[in-house]
């Protein structure tokens, strides 16, 4: 079967071709790195949107968009998480990213598996993974941009929605293993 690509998969092409650049800017000795990075992520972010939008409106969705879509989604927030927290390091950064990170690759398998075993719609997205990924992608550009702004923390903005991203992260992989149980113990 051949691989067929659209503008939704290239992209998500383009998504995971942003994650070099972003840590390129990211490291730049230069006052608007950080704003730059922001940028992309929220770039990325617009695309990730953008492909679902365009596959499902024009009809573009493929076998290898609805795989790819998500590994991309899961390289770039698992990549720039590692970088918030490198370039911050503490525990009250790096517990809840590592939450975050092992519930993803935690998902990720469950749902080759149930899809190798013909269950994938068991594990399907749900709201709550929506939110999920909402609150993420919001904590993560706070945290990216991490200066003040129009007198507003948001460095503290972006750890108290880092800390809800990985309560909703939780929740959520708590729903999709009781929704696998029953698969999983046959």
């Amino acid at each position: 079967m051949a691989v067929k690509f659209n503008l939704p998969t290239y992209l998500t092409l383009l998504r995971i071709a942003m994650i070099p650049l972003l840590a390129i800017v990211f490291y730049l000795p230069w006052e608007y790195s950080r704003l730059i990075s922001t940028g992309i992520f929220l770039f990325a972010g617009f695309t990730d949107w953008l492909d679902g939008y365009l596959a499902r409106k024009l009809n573009l969705e493929t076998a290898f968009g609805a795989f790819l879509d998500p590994v991309a989604d899961k390289l770039m927030v698992a990549f720039v998480l590692v970088l918030v927290v490198q370039a911050e390091a503490n525990p009250y950064l790096a517990i809840p990213a590592a939450v975050i990170i092992g519930r993803e690759i935690t998902i990720a398998s469950l749902r080759e598996w149930m899809a190798e075993i013909g269950q994938r719609a068991k594990v399907k997205v749900s709201q709550l993974g929506k939110w999920k990924t909402t609150a993420q992608m919001a904590a993560i550009s706070l945290l990216l941009y991490r200066d003040d702004l129009l007198g507003l923390p948001i460095n503290n903005m972006g750890y108290w929605l880092l800390y809800l991203s990985a309560v909703l992260t939780l929740w959520s992989m708590v729903n999709y293993l009781i929704a696998a149980f029953d698969t999983i113990t046959e």
